[in-house]
């Protein structure tokens, strides 16, 4: 049985040329990047390069690109990062979106606890953050707004920099986790005017266990980790200089195929929701039309989530619904419950997320899994 794997916002494969470039760290080049010998200079060389071509992809500056363990890291650094910040200024408030990924909302939480006041900006039916709400709930005590790019569940992408310079008008901060947008769209900080800005590699085709996260050089952070003087004293630790190379070369590859790629999901998405068509109890949940990612999120009446997917991957096709536990059991999105469906809709929900890897032989295929498991189910 050849499988699919039509699960990319969970993760991507590792890009061939990426783990090419990488394999030398690890056996010939394999020198601690803060070591002063020639083993440890040809590593921190690579890891500079890596730096220098990330910030360039992101239009910033190299000195504002610091490198992570992923996306979770890096939006505990910029969202505690940034309310800190701001709090000398006498500013205590923390904005969020409704949909943001667990790593925002539990920090955001934590620092709840820490004294903050947490704020969540609803969305609209469609997953899009809705900006007269957002403007109600601004004042000058905000310290940050954080509104994801695109949404990880759903796909959605938001109104960015129209967010920004809603925050900015008010003296607050924006922080935008793009770890879902980055492998479809080209990102430039200095256009959207993000005072911080997230982005993870195994989402764009690099190695698991490294990200990026984008400080604008006037944001005063606090330390992430101590005990090393790594990534300029901000965070300790030892660089893993194989993971950044890869990760370096991957985002560079889908920037440069950004547009392409996007067009790729768009033929995706619409083929495979051509063929499910005749699916009378199924229907789309979110914007699909103008995400340039790969994402469709389908509620499937009638059809228990939890049993589609064991189903699903049975028949070899690669798919999630929510945030999955370890026993495999579903909890329900609060990502669509925000967006207004019901506990039982959301439990009728999964989701789909397409990568270039995939071929249009595939999502037929695929969608005609899907047809037969939905109805075998709902008929059971």
């Amino acid at each position: 049985m050849e499988r699919i794997y039509f699960d990319h916002a969970a993760t991507t494969p590792l890009d061939k040329e990426a783990f090419e470039k990488a394999a030398p760290y690890y056996t010939e080049f394999f020198g601690n990047a803060d070591s002063p010998h020639s083993f440890g200079r040809k590593a921190q060389a690579a890891v500079d390069q890596a730096r220098d071509k990330i910030a360039e992809l992101l239009g910033a500056k190299p000195s504002e690109i610091y490198f992570t363990s992923g996306g979770t890291e890096s939006d505990n650094w910029a969202l505690t990062g940034c309310a800190e910040a701001k709090r000398k200024e006498g500013k205590n408030k923390v904005l969020i979106s409704a949909i943001e990924h667990h790593a925002v909302l539990e920090t955001a939480q934590k620092l709840a606890q820490n004294g903050f006041e947490i704020g969540y900006i609803p969305v609209n039916e469609q997953g899009r953050v809705e900006i007269s709400a957002l403007l109600e709930m601004m004042d000058e005590h905000v310290a940050v707004v954080a509104v994801m790019a695109a949404n990880n569940e759903t796909g959605v992408v938001q109104p960015c920099k129209e967010i920004a310079k809603i925050a900015h008008s008010w003296g607050a901060l924006y922080f935008m986790d793009a770890v879902q947008l980055a492998p479809y769209a080209r990102i430039n900080v200095k256009e959207i005017e993000a005072d911080a800005v997230a982005i993870s590699a195994h989402k764009c085709y690099g190695p698991k266990g490294v990200g990026a996260l984008y400080i604008k050089e006037k944001v005063k952070v606090g330390k992430l980790i101590v005990g090393g003087e790594q990534e300029r004293g901000m965070r300790g630790g030892t660089t893993a200089v194989p993971q950044v190379v890869a990760f370096a070369c991957a985002y560079e590859k889908c920037v440069q195929e950004a547009e392409e790629t996007a067009k790729k999901m768009a033929t995706y998405k619409k083929l495979f929701l051509q063929e499910l068509a005749e699916l009378e109890f199924a229907s789309v949940n979110g914007d699909v039309e103008t995400s340039p990612t790969g994402v469709v999120n389908l509620k499937l009446s009638g059809v228990e989530n939890a049993a589609f997917l064991y189903s699903m991957d049975l028949q070899g096709v690669a798919i999630s619904a929510g945030s999955a536990c370890a026993s495999a059991s579903v909890k329900p999105s609060h990502v669509l419950l925000a967006m207004g469906l019901s506990e039982a809709e959301v439990k009728n929900s999964v989701r789909f997320s397409f990568g270039k890897g995939n071929t249009e032989e595939e999502i037929v295929r695929g969608a005609k899994i899907v047809k037969e498991t939905a109805r075998k189910i709902k008929n059971a």
